[in-house]
């Protein structure tokens, strides 16, 4: 059994910074992409942002420009670099791995707590 392990989270006051970083317990194989969702209370799970092997990515609209996400390929981490936190970034965050060829399959860590302060 493959855990996605997350760290990083934490409380900040708005306008600052916190880093997460997610790796697998042991490696996986035929990776596609690697990414972050988040779920605040009372709402959906929503993408934040998702790194393809070949490095593209995609950002929610309502964090680009402020976060960045990265991975290390030979080590399968991914990183979300938080910048100018808000409030309303307030959530758990959720590492995501995909993998497979014909079939995809979703790996999901436990979730991080993020807690931005006015």
């Amino acid at each position: 059994q493959v855990n996605l392990v997350e760290s990083g989270g934490g409380l900040v006051q708005a306008g600052g910074s916190l880093r997460l970083s997610c790796a697998p317990s042991r490696s996986i194989f035929s990776i596609n992409r690697m990414g972050w969702y988040r779920q605040a209370p009372g709402r959906e799970r929503e993408l934040v942002a998702i790194i393809t092997t070949g490095g593209f990515t995609n950002y929610a609209e309502s964090v680009k420009d402020r976060f960045t996400i990265s991975r290390d390929n030979a080590k399968n981490t991914v990183y979300l670099q938080m910048n100018s936190l808000k409030p309303e970034d307030t959530a758990v965050y959720y590492c995501n791995v995909r993998s497979g060829i014909a079939v995809s399959y979703d790996y999901w860590g436990q979730g991080t707590q993020v807690t931005v302060s006015s």
